[in-house]
């Protein structure tokens, strides 16, 4: 443990070292001691041993003999508080202490140490110390600052000085307790006493001091805070007086205690009356003000001296606070606990919004059910009203303790949370049926029924239901309340089944007039009318499946929702039986020749049209936008009955429409979508089958070639279905293809009206960037901004406009460049060329960056030389160019202003006069014959000799170098550059002759010390020396996409930025784990198995970015990064990676561009105008105090870092990079769940808040304690859950730990956040949805098409959902919410186990429910990290997949698909589940044709049924198949990326793109995922097994082994392609295809496409996957680990048994069984029908010959036993069974042979009967799986395992037998290579290096 504890303790001192902070106020220098960052939490808690190890290692070096005083006085706290060392970490801790200070005692060598005299030796010291640190002087000037209440202008220098003082004052505390406990045995009337007054001196300035240093989040609460000014706004201080108690409150008693210096408020009275935790109070409190505060600035309002809250920023918080709650109430029908908003006043709206908070945010787990808090709040809200009328405080009845105190938590939180642990408890850690425990919904509906208040009541009972506990044993537990989760396939029909009922009635529609030749007359339309009775049975079945699937919920749920699913049931049932007895008699009457009567036809038509009519009306005025209102208003008994049984009435869902404009838009969408599908469908889908299909039906009867059991005398119905069925199957999803066509088209004209991709190069950054700077004001610049330029100078000309324009963007695309540089995308030469002058000085022109410029006066020059023409033509042809001619008038109105601040007398004379001259000649047009332009090159050489001087430091030498540098300048100018009439004229001008010949001309020089000329003289010179073109500027891909994709922001519609004032106020929110934080060095230079360091990696894959880190640590090449460097190393790799400290970087971007816009403004603290200045700019910033306080008071971010405090316990690397993240970042916050040992041994849980404190330690913020184990659900949500209390403002933005952000994205935030109030529909938005960018496209091309794939989903998928779909849901981050519209609906995502496993899109349809609304906005964009490799992808797929399946059977789906209008509910099921469904049936459309073609060739009827019906190459079938085909390779799914690419990137790079992509097979890829979501998806909802997998998001380069892929993809994959095999290899022996070997592959092409694909698209995507002496590598490993045997805790990556037994795991019920069972039967067809295929059998048609072949099979199966038995018994009887095998060889050779000679078995019987038998074999496997107890139970288990083995064992030979013969050939493995990293390979980098291993290349040298 001593080794442990140092090795910790030099972990965090290199960590702290590295990281002292460059400027003052931007972080902490203080270093902690490691034995002070150990110090227990149990101790910590109770006591400031922690402050007193600290404050000992800070005067360490001052007196080591005070330190050692103090240590030994913490080590005392120690044992007193824990004598007996039983707190986690106290006896280490101790002895850890102990051990310091014999060290401290050591250092005295030997001196002796009077301990008596300790307390005189402290006192003296504590003397010292304060004088040397001006303590009391110090004091008093802040008492006066303070007292004064407004800034004073060195409040800078007191801020700097306050920052020492608390580091001061902290020693000091420490000091003063010590001297305190020390003094009770100091002399009373010497020490001691002098001790006693200074104690009792400085209490009262101690109060001050502790609230200065209580630690706060944002607002320093307690007192004022002289080193944050945010207590200065006048907002915030209108909102703490709005919060102050005043006498009309009840009286608080006198011993009630109030921490800090501030005034008693309404939150006090809170916490006596109800018992809420104290650091909920202070959080909450902190919640209140900054929501109140922010209101407040949203309305403009001028600020008075007395700031004051005005009411109506007290009503909208209110409103919004409460809006839920007060819907609730009217569900119900229930009063609120207010009579009317008008009669309460703003104090009691106070009370109730900090009741509400403080109930939030202790809710713990029970923040998940809203309604519980509306019911909770509710009943506390009416106490609360009664003790508002007392005149004394007094406890509130329901919170009351036993002990006779007030626990909210304990007597209102625990119950509830108690019971929803015991329900959780029994879900078996997500294994367990959900029908059988309630999950966090179902605790939430039971407060949809007024039953809550008359069953729970208040305080609440015990022994209600809502409590009750289950109890397994007795059988006994509350059931489901309004939706039971069965685990089946019949959701998708019961949620979405008005979707299968059109489509059936579609397609019976269109096949009855297809079989009656499209003739449409009143006999079709008798036909057609069959859709009558289809549809009553089909609504049947709904209601059917409504009551079957209630079954859990009946004992529960309300008596009215039971009641309709037994009249629906009975309607539904009658109906339908009535509907079709009257169609079968209309029929009758039809078929009867003799009747003219058509009385049943009336009534029939009668009936069908008024049930008709009246579902239309009905849904008309439910689901119709224009007649919703007329709905709402209806109260009629009879057609609230109506309504009530079209549609459920849940509390969420209603209100779902849309304003009639969007309505008409999405409507119009489906319409085009069903023209096409529909005549698709008819002319390509069911006509051609008819004609073939009457044939098949006229035939007589056929001769079967097997024993026929179930197709006699059925018209070959099984044949006719094998033909259909291939069809149906496209048919029921091809509306998929057409929904992707046209999305990716509508995709396309938004895209492109929303002026996306217009700035799509570099090229096009530089010839727009003139229009940048206007663009860039008026969208992204706030009025107070804009008009300090604007009402100074107010412009009229365009060029002053510009120059403004461009004054105003400078700054801010000058801190864009500079975060790049920081990031090393680009060198310090490309931020040269890129920024842009500040263009505030008193030049007349714009001044553009650089690399605009270069080379463009050289190239001017070159004109003017060649010059023959006037001054017009030459200036026409230099104004091609604009940035060419704004580089000349720069150049020439440069030269005069520098020239003109040089010289004085005479010199500027003849300046002046020069200038004079040349522009009478312009204003002329003679400038051609005024100057000799031929000799200008002569005068720039001379003018940059003088600038190359003029840009150093002026010393006497250079001066007078100068000096004759401009003499020079002068003769050039004179004698050669100017024309011969002129030249006379300034010859014999008697001023400048007089003094030139005095020696007076240019004798003296100005050296430049004006910053515009220091900057103008540094320009021109860069302008006229930069010959290169700076076209390629800058040069990394990345830098140029940024800047593209931010320059074209800026002319899409946005709406205008606020000031940072009145903007709203956001958080953002990411949870982590354990993943990556920081590199470790050890991590960057570890090296893998091919010699490969993640290092290395990186300088290879970046090595333009790893130049430019060595530019910018001014190393010339890696060998000289010493130690102190490898900080900056660690952040440079780990920025690279998806890692929390790329992430945490990102966002805190927003920080800083919140700081500069607010810094930009002005804004001024104390009168809230904005101060008025020439010119804005960026320069300090950061230091600013105004901007900090502002960007403080609107940006929070908080990481949840779930286990940060076991991190830290068992000092594990991410709790120090952790703690070095929040010492970089002082904004930054880190939520963590914490558990120490509470009384009774058990566990308690707190959510605690931490920041870096002075020392850069972690201080505490805010501690609230937690009922107990947070994690009863999904993990991730409930991190979220636990931590979303410490979050603020009005939106919050969920970032996930792989993501990145950019400044110039973060300048856009206020903008997006506008769009809250804009206008996107009936409803404000209450999730904004942003664009992402994929950052992880650009090595390997499995990445590049996971990032194309993903961002046509982000993008233009995304848009589409939006507009004009209206179903865009949350997806997953970077969603903007709307903070208080969720925290009081649940919470940003949902956490029930397992069924909510995809938890981020419950959000969105949490949001959707109730009443929300979902936009999507593309100005913006936040990066993305997304797995690399085939594995991580598959397991990422496969995590969505399974989430997908768990949502077919979640109550959220249900009632979207239910309540959704029809279009609408088209919408929401063909992208979400529907998707998944259509993947499936991709895959089903090759099982359903191949088994029905193998039927036909099984059966004998393909042949004479093909010559006569002419079916095997109908156009139906092709239609089918070729639709099949494009959907299984990806061709519908690259329709949206290719429209992407077009948009964004141009036709020509579109074109070469998808390419590109298909050559390096991304349609294996395609295929290949297509098997993945297809397994996963059906497997979780037949099964269920839906789990988070970790997909790692390191970097992927290594080689995978063989072993690991079959693992992986065995039964998803190889086993379904082999099963495919096996169909296509029978449907080739024994079928028959009219058009012989090409009809054949024609028709099964994409089946063998599919089958290589499954097979080998792991092994053609694994890095070095077909290198030989991996591939030997791969054997060996595979092999071990198949004959490896299992055991207990072996793993499956490690034992083959291990793994099969894992991979059994799913089936776990009955009904799986069951499903398994009837699933595997269908290999048996391959036996039956190859039996009789046999040449032995001949045409025998026996059902014997089946018989006798299982017969045989036994056999094969004994013998099989005989030979692999290995006997654990004696010696004799070994050889008994050696004996026994060795005859039963011999019989069986004997027996073959005879059978060969006497029979007609030739070699081909043997392989088909191989064939037959093995699906066979897979069959019995799979059952004797599947009845797996059965199985054990009859001794079989053993075989069956050993059967596996020797299946799996088969399966991988052939699977590796290919790609071991392709790894003889060398070229094969380089051609992989090409094709995995052709990315990487065109932009030049050593992937070939990075892949041969980095040992190879060593060795080699």
């Amino acid at each position: 443990m001593a080794r442990a504890r140092q090795n910790w303790e030099r972990l965090v001192h290199a960590t702290l070292q590295g990281e002292q902070l460059r400027n003052a106020g931007q972080g902490h220098q203080r270093i902690p001691s490691g034995i002070a960052g150990a110090v227990p939490p149990s101790l910590v808690k109770s006591t400031n041993i922690d402050a007193i190890l600290q404050a000992a290692d800070e005067i360490q070096s001052e007196d080591p003999n005070v330190a050692r005083i103090m240590c030994e006085q913490a080590y005392s706290m120690a044992q007193n508080l824990d004598p007996n060392s039983d707190g986690r970490g106290v006896l280490q801790f101790k002895t850890g202490l102990m051990s310091v200070i014999k060290q401290k005692l050591a250092k005295r060598d030997g001196a002796q140490i009077d301990r008596n005299r300790d307390i005189e030796h402290l006192w003296e010291f504590y003397l010292r110390y304060k004088r040397r640190h001006r303590v009391d002087d110090i004091q008093r000037e802040e008492q006066r600052f303070l007292d004064s209440g407004t800034l004073s202008a060195n409040l800078g220098e007191l801020q700097l000085r306050s920052l020492e003082m608390k580091r001061v004052m902290a020693t000091l505390r420490a000091i003063v307790e010590v001297m305190k406990s020390l003094s009770k045995d100091a002399d009373p009337d010497g020490v001691g006493r002098l001790i006693i007054e200074e104690l009792r001196r400085i209490k009262g300035y101690d109060a001050a001091v502790s609230a200065e240093l209580i630690p706060y989040n944002i607002v320093p609460m307690e007192a004022l805070s002289l080193t944050n000014a945010i207590r200065f706004f006048p907002e915030v201080k209108g909102a703490i007086s709005a919060i102050r108690y005043t006498e009309q409150y009840p009286r608080l008693p006198a011993d009630f205690e109030i921490s800090g210096l501030r005034d008693v408020d309404v939150l006090d009275l809170l916490e006596y009356v109800f018992g809420f935790q104290r650091d909920n109070i202070r959080n909450q409190r902190e919640n209140v003000v900054l929501t109140i505060a922010n209101a407040q600035t949203r309305l403009g309002i001028p600020v008075e001296a007395d700031p004051k809250i005005d009411e109506k920023a007290i009503n909208e918080v209110f409103q919004k606070v409460l809006g839920n709650y007060m819907k609730w109430c009217k569900y119900l029908r229930k009063r609120f606990v207010w009579n009317s908003l008008e009669a309460i006043n703003r104090d009691r709206k106070l009370f109730l919004i900090s009741l509400y908070f403080l109930i939030w945010g202790e809710a713990a787990n029970v923040r998940f059910l809203p309604e519980c808090i509306c019911y909770i709040f509710h009943h506390m809200a009416k106490e609360l009203d009664a003790i508002l009328d007392h005149g004394e405080a007094n406890h509130a009845a329901s919170c009351k303790t036993e002990s006779g105190s007030v626990s909210f938590l304990e007597k209102i939180i625990c119950p509830i949370y108690e019971a929803m642990k015991s329900e959780a408890a029994t879900n078996s850690n997500g294994k367990a049926a959900h029908s059988e425990w309630r999950n966090y919904d179902d605790f939430n509906e039971y407060f949809w029924s007024s039953v809550c208040f008359d069953e729970l009541k208040w305080p609440m009972k015990t022994d209600s239901s809502f409590l009750r506990k289950p109890n397994p044993k007795k059988r006994k537990r509350t059931g489901k309340s309004t939706f039971v989760e069965h685990r089946t396939f019949l959701h998708l029909y019961r949620s979405f089944h008005r979707l299968w009922i059109f489509l059936v009635l579609m397609f019976q529609g269109l096949t009855i007039i297809a079989f009656n030749n499209g003739r449409i007359n009143l006999d079709t339309f008798k036909i057609v009318l069959s859709v009558g009775p289809s549809f009553a049975i089909m609504n049947f079945i709904e209601s059917c499946l409504d009551v079957l699937l209630m079954f859990g919920a009946y004992t529960t749920a309300r008596g009215m929702a039971i009641s309709r699913l037994v009249i629906r049931f009975f309607w539904c049932g009658l109906s339908s039986v009535f509907v079709t007895y009257i169609y079968l008699k209309v029929l009758q009457e039809r078929n009867d020749p003799n009747s003219n009567n058509s009385f049943y036809f009336r009534i029939y038509i009668l009936v069908v049209g008024v049930y008709a009519a009246l579902r239309l009306v009905v849904a008309f005025l439910l689901k119709f936008p224009a007649c919703h209102a007329l709905s709402a208003m209806s109260d009629q008994p009879f057609f609230q009955f109506f309504k009530w049984i079209y549609q459920e009435r849940y509390y969420v869902g209603r209100g779902l429409f849309e304003r009639m404009s969007d309505y008409c838009r999405y409507v119009l969408f489906w319409l085009v979508i069903f023209t096409c599908k529909f005549t698709f469908t008819y002319f390509l889908q069911i006509k051609p089958l008819v004609k073939p299909t009457n044939i098949i039906v006229d035939l007589p009867s056929l001769d079967y070639s097997w024993h026929d059991l179930v197709s006699k005398n059925n018209k070959n119905a099984l044949t006719v279905a094998s033909l259909w069925a291939p069809v149906v199957a496209i048919y029921l999803m091809d509306i998929h293809i057409w929904y992707t066509v046209l999305s990716a088209i509508v995709g396309g004209v938004k895209g492109a009206r929303a002026r996306l991709g217009e700035i799509r190069s570099i090229e096009m950054v530089h010839k727009r960037f003139e229009s940048f700077p206007e663009a860039f004001a008026k969208n992204l610049v706030s009025p107070q901004t804009r008009r300090i330029p604007f009402d100074r100078q107010s412009p009229q000309v365009s060029q002053d406009m510009n120059k403004t324009y461009a004054a105003l963007f400078s700054p801010f695309w000058n801190e864009i460049i500079k975060s790049l540089r920081e990031e090393d995308y680009i060198s310090k030469r490309e931020m040269d060329l890129l920024c842009i002058p500040s263009n505030t000085g008193s030049l007349r022109l714009v001044q553009w960056p650089l690399f605009l410029l270069s080379s463009k006066i050289l190239l001017a020059m070159d004109l003017a030389l060649d010059c023959k023409d006037t001054q017009a033509d030459l200036w026409n042809r230099i104004c091609r160019d604009e940035y060419m001619a704004y580089a000349v008038q720069e150049c020439y109105y440069s030269i005069e202003k520098i020239l003109h601040s040089l010289v004085d007398g005479e010199g500027r004379l003849w300046v002046e006069r020069i200038y004079r001259e040349i522009n009478n000649s312009i204003s002329e047009g003679s400038l051609v014959l005024t100057l000799s332009l031929g000799n200008l090159p002569v005068v720039l050489s001379r003018f940059t000799a003088l600038t190359g001087l003029l840009m150093r430091d002026g010393t006497p030498e250079r001066e007078k170098g100068a000096a004759k540098a401009v003499y020079d300048l002068h003769e050039v100018v004179t004698h050669e550059l100017l024309s011969p009439d002129l030249r006379e004229q300034f010859d014999t001008w008697n001023i400048v002759a007089r003094a030139r010949n005095e020696g007076r001309l240019f004798s003296r020089i100005e050296w430049p010390k004006d910053p515009e000329i220091v900057e103008q003289v540094k320009r021109l010179h860069l302008l006229l020396t930069v010959k290169d073109t700076a076209a390629n500027v800058p040069k990394n891909l990345e830098a140029r996409r940024r800047l593209e994709f931010f320059t074209n922001s800026l002319f899409m519609d946005m709406p205008p930025a606020k000031p940072v004032s009145e903007m709203l106020p956001f958080s953002v929110f990411t949870p982590y784990y354990s993943e990556t934080v920081l590199y470790s060095s050890s991590e960057l230079r570890a090296e893998n198995e091919d010699g490969i360091s993640i290092l290395f990696y990186l300088q290879k894959i970046f090595p333009d970015e790893w130049t430019n880190f060595l530019e910018r640590m001014g190393r010339e090449d890696t060998g000289d990064l010493e130690l102190s460097d490898s900080l900056d190393l660690r952040f440079w790799a780990s920025y690279r990676g998806q890692t929390l400290a790329r992430t945490v970087r990102g966002m805190m971007y927003y920080r800083r561009a919140l700081m500069l816009q607010s810094y930009l403004e002005r804004r001024s603290l104390g009168v809230g105008d904005y101060s008025q200045m020439e010119f804005p700019t960026a320069q300090g910033f950061e230091l600013s105090r105004e901007s900090r306080a502002q960007a403080d008071l609107k940006f929070t971010y908080v990481v949840s870092c779930q286990i940060y405090g076991q991190q830290k316990q068992r000092k594990a690397q991410q709790a120090a990079d952790i703690a070095l993240l929040l010492q970089r970042n002082e904004a930054l916050r880190v939520a963590f769940i914490h558990e120490e040992e509470g009384a009774a041994a058990e566990k308690e849980f707190y959510s605690k808040l931490v920041k870096a404190d002075i020392h850069g330690k972690d201080q505490e913020i805010f501690s609230i304690k937690l009922p107990g184990d947070p994690k009863l659900g999904e993990g991730k949500p409930e991190n979220q859950n636990h931590a979303i209390i410490f979050t603020r403002g009005e939106a919050v933005q969920t970032i996930d730990m792989n993501q990145d952000n950019y400044l110039e994205e973060a300048m856009k935030m206020r903008n997006l956040l506008e769009e809250f109030h804009g206008n996107h529909g009936i409803r404000p938005p209450t999730i904004l949805g942003v664009r992402e960018n994929v950052f992880t496209g650009s090595v390997s091309s499995l990445a590049w098409f996971m990032s194309n794939q993903e961002t046509s989903f982000v993008t233009l998928g995304q848009r589409v959902l939006a507009s004009p779909l209206k179903v865009r849901m949350h997806y997953g981050h970077p969603d903007v919410f709307d903070r208080i519209f969720h925290i009081t609906r649940g919470g940003i995502s949902k956490a029930s186990r397992v069924i909510n496993i995809s938890e981020d899109i419950y959000a969105g349809f949490n949001s959707t429910l109730r009443q929300g609304n979902i936009t999507h906005h593309e100005y913006i964009q936040v990066g993305k990290g997304r797995d690399v490799g085939l594995n991580q992808i598959a397991l990422f797929e496969g995590k969505v997949a399974g989430g997908n399946g768990e949502q077919v059977l979640s109550r959220d789906i249900y009632r979207l698909g239910q309540l959704f209008d029809f279009f609408r509910m088209l919408s929401f099921f063909f992208t979400t589940v529907g998707y998944y469904v259509c993947t499936m049936m991709t895959v089903l459309t090759v099982y359903i044709f191949l088994y029905g073609r193998v039927y036909l060739a099984f059966s004998g009827l393909d042949e004479s049924i093909s010559k006569q019906a002419k079916i095997s190459g109908n156009t139906a079938l092709d239609a089918a198949l070729n639709a099949q085909f494009l959907v299984q390779i990806g061709i519908f799914t690259a329709v949206p990326m290719i429209m992407g690419f077009i948009l964004e990137m141009g036709l020509l790079k579109a074109v070469f793109s998808f390419i590109t992509m298909q050559l390096q097979l991304c349609s294996v890829f395609f295929t290949f995922s297509l098997g993945t979501r297809t397994h996963y998806f059906g497997r979780t909802i037949l099964h269920g097994g839906a789990k988070y997998r970790a997909t790692g998001r390191g970097f992927v380069v290594q080689h995978i082994k063989f072993a690991e892929n079959y693992r992986l993809y065995s039964r998803s994959h190889f086993i379904k392609a082999l099963e495919v095999a096996l169909l296509l290899i029978v449907y080739i022996a024994y079928g028959y295809t009219d058009g012989g070997a090409v009809s054949f592959v024609l028709l099964t092409i994409s089946s063998w496409f599919l089958v290589i694909s499954w097979l080998f698209a792991p092994y053609i995507f694994n890095p070095s996957g077909f290198e030989w002496q991996k591939t030997v590598e791969d054997f060996d490993d595979w092999t071990s680990w198949l004959l490896y045997k299992g055991g207990v805790g072996v793993k499956g990556e490690n034992s083959w048994e291990s793994w099969w037994d894992e991979e059994q795991m799913h089936i776990q019920t009955l009904r799986g069984r069951i499903l398994e069972t009837i699933l595997s039967l269908r290999f048996l067809i391959f036996q039956y029908g190859i039996v009789y295929k046999l040449h032995m059998t001949g045409k025998n048609t026996s059902f014997a010959l089946y018989g006798f072949s299982w017969a045989v099979l036994v056999g094969i199966v004994m013998i099989f036993k005989v030979f692999t038995y290995s006997p654990k018994r004696s010696t004799h009887f070994h050889l008994m069974m050696r004996f026994i095998q060795g005859v039963t060889s011999l019989g069986l050779v004997a027996a073959l042979t005879l059978v060969i000679v006497f029979t007609t078995l030739s070699i081909a019987d043997l392989f088909a009967s191989i064939l037959a038998f093995i699906p066979t074999g897979w069959t019995i496997l799979c059952l004797g799986i599947t009845w797996k107890k059965v199985v054990k139970k009859l001794g079989l288990w053993e075989s069956v395992r050993e059967f596996a083995r020797m299946y799996d064992a088969g399966m991988g030979m052939l699977i590796f037998a290919p790609v071991a013969v392709l790894s003889w050939f060398p070229f094969i493995s380089t051609f992989q290579s090409r094709l995995l990293y052709n990315q990487a390979f065109s932009r030049g980098l050593e992937i070939s290096i990075i892949l041969a291993g980095n040992k190879a290349n060593v060795e080699a040298l």
